[in-house]
């Protein structure tokens, strides 16, 4: 089998998606809850198969806006799931990206993502931003 890559977009809302290296597509993109996704990538299949996991890491941002109260406990929220993301890669040894968020990157429409990708499933903005992150990795 191919080497199979994980993007994750941390939040309440987890996206996810499971690239193949080898076929150059997506096996599964979607989004659940952070419970669901590590229960996911816990089984014994996905430790098997998934080579890397690369997650948005919020801690790397270097850019803000102008926020709220409640914006900051959901941006400390989602820094907190991702030293999640990191704890678990070392617990299971599998190698992974902490990607710095860029304006830019993300955020692509459902239209642009299926044009782009060929991706003809639903799909969240939490599940492309995860697609964008191991979409075309060889």
């Amino acid at each position: 089998m191919s080497k199979i890559i994980a993007g994750i977009d941390p939040g309440v809302k987890t996206g996810i998606a499971l690239w193949d290296c080898g076929k150059q597509e997506f096996i599964r993109i979607e989004t659940m809850t952070i419970i669901s996704a590590i229960e996911l990538l816990s089984r014994p299949w996905s430790r098997n198969h998934i080579k890397e996991i690369n997650f948005e890491d919020a801690r790397l941002r270097t850019w803000f806006g102008k926020s709220g109260r409640e914006k900051l406990q959901g941006a400390g929220s989602i820094k907190r799931d991702c030293s999640i993301w990191q704890e678990f890669c070392e617990y299971y040894k599998i190698h992974f990206e902490a990607v710095k968020p860029t304006v830019g990157q993300t955020k692509w429409s459902a239209g642009y993502f299926k044009k782009i990708t060929g991706w003809t499933g639903r799909t969240s903005q939490h599940a492309r931003d995860a697609a964008v992150l191991v979409f075309g990795i060889k």
